[in-house]
């Protein structure tokens, strides 16, 4: 507790009115928004590329992003540090009774049933009575379609198989295409379109078990590799980016492709 009670007091020092950082002074819950997801990101990143020195760096940025929350509002006389830690003790506890209190769960999906139950009622009791109540807005898109996907298939509302998701992929995407082939594009219809799309592409990575943000953030890592290994290819033929026409850029993409494998 003494290293976080430092955190805590170098928090408070930071925003001291008179003493403090000015950058530090002038930032509000909403405006440190921003610097908590990406600090968020960036905990995911070294996670990927099992970087434990990096983990344990980024680690401390987000701790410290709970630090400036819960500072700021005890400023603002709502809670504090404290609180902020008795509420998820509390919590945890709460949705644990197999450990902390007499009840008995056979298995990890028994609990996990328990756990999402718990969870239900505690989203009645705050946000209501609907299932897709309480899916917060921030989440990445690609993360909030695959929950939203996620509550409505509990009561039902799902494909049964994978199939029926390819289909219906299938079906958006050749209603996309309709729209950007037209001899007018109308831009608002095409981003529409291109929402089912991505909206089913991200049912279609729950059904397969796969975390949407996850797939997408790996893909976007593989591209960058590629292109990067495709660059020094070309620098190495004396060739620079422009003088590349489609079919060299196929050619060297496929050489790194077989490169990797």
């Amino acid at each position: 507790m003494s290293n976080i009670n430092a955190l805590v007091a170098i928090m408070a020092r930071l925003r001291d009115p008179e003493h403090g950082c000015p950058w530090d002074r002038e930032q509000t819950l909403e405006s440190i928004v921003p610097h908590t997801l990406e600090e968020a990101y960036e905990v995911a990143e070294a996670i990927a590329r099992g970087d434990m020195a990096e983990l344990r760096d980024e680690l401390g940025d987000l701790l410290f992003q709970v630090v400036f929350y819960a500072r700021i509002a005890e400023e603002q006389g709502d809670f504090g540090f404290d609180d902020v830690v008795e509420a998820i003790c509390d919590k945890l506890v709460r949705r644990h009774p197999h450990v902390f209190g007499d009840a008995e769960i056979g298995d990890a999906e028994a609990q996990t049933a328990a756990w999402e139950a718990h969870k239900a009622r505690e989203r009645e009791a705050r946000h209501g009575t609907g299932t897709l109540a309480g899916v917060a807005r921030a989440l990445p898109s690609l993360s909030r379609a695959a929950k939203l996907t996620r509550r409505a298939a509990r009561v039902g509302f799902d494909w049964p198989e994978l199939p029926p998701v390819f289909d219906k992929m299938q079906e958006e995407l050749d209603e996309l295409r309709h729209e950007v082939e037209q001899g007018i594009i109308d831009t608002e219809r095409v981003e529409d379109e291109m929402g089912d799309v991505l909206f089913v592409a991200a049912n279609l990575a729950r059904k397969a078990g796969v975390d949407p943000e996850t797939a997408l953030r790996r893909a976007n890592a593989k591209f960058e590799r590629r292109f990067a290994a495709m660059e020094v290819l070309a620098a190495a033929e004396g060739l620079t980016l422009h003088e590349l026409d489609l079919d060299r850029w196929e050619a060297l993409w496929v050489r790194v492709k077989q490169g990797e494998s």
